[in-house]
């Protein structure tokens, strides 16, 4: 795949990350699920962040070992067809445990692109 493609997906798993902290900034579980526009706003942020994660290419993916790519590109199966298998607090683990490593990762791949133009 190339550079073409791929930085743009990368800038979208930016952006829906950057827009779920700003969300969900000072927030707790508890307020997370009294809330159905929060909850379904971040939902879809998942989304995007799992379908742009289908264009980054393997060898890309390989280079940040200890992001679970599968896991990333899968939930995004889960909430489209399957949403009513999600639970808020997996939503709310997502959020607080993964994004913000994927978010380093993404950056860390970013920087590699930028290395060889």
């Amino acid at each position: 795949m190339t550079e073409r493609l791929v930085r743009p997906a990368l800038r979208a798993i930016l952006e829906a990350i950057d827009g779920i902290e700003t969300a969900t900034r000072g927030k707790t579980l508890d307020e997370f699920r009294a809330d159905w526009l929060l909850r379904h706003g971040v939902q879809r942020g998942v989304e995007i962040v799992s379908e742009a994660a289908r264009r980054i290419p393997p060898e890309l993916q390989s280079s940040q070992p200890d992001i679970p790519w599968a896991q990333i590109t899968g939930i995004g199966n889960i909430l489209r067809h399957e949403y009513h298998r999600v639970s808020d607090s997996l939503i709310w683990n997502v959020v607080q445990d993964h994004l913000p490593p994927l978010k380093a990762a993404v950056l860390a791949i970013e920087a590699q692109l930028e290395e060889y133009p």
